[in-house]
């Protein structure tokens, strides 16, 4: 049930505000269209239980080197 999911993903997020916000985020991310969003809830909230998602953003996203662009003369 998706409360057992909710509650085990609580051990890693401070405050349910949080772990909405960043469920929410999370599932527009991961989600496929050709598949349900509840299914696609209930998947991060399962990942949320075994990882902590604070941790998850610094990691995926690798720093951007700036790039020069060339202006045509």
């Amino acid at each position: 049930m998706r409360s057992d999911l909710v509650f085990g993903a609580l051990n890693h997020v401070a405050n349910r505000y949080q772990l909405c916000q960043l469920a929410s985020k999370a599932t527009r991310k991961l989600h496929k269209p050709s598949t349900r969003l509840q299914d696609t809830t209930n998947e991060v909230l399962g990942r949320f239980q075994t990882t902590n998602p604070g941790t998850l953003g610094s990691l995926s996203a690798p720093a951007a080197q700036p790039v020069e662009r060339r202006r045509a003369a």
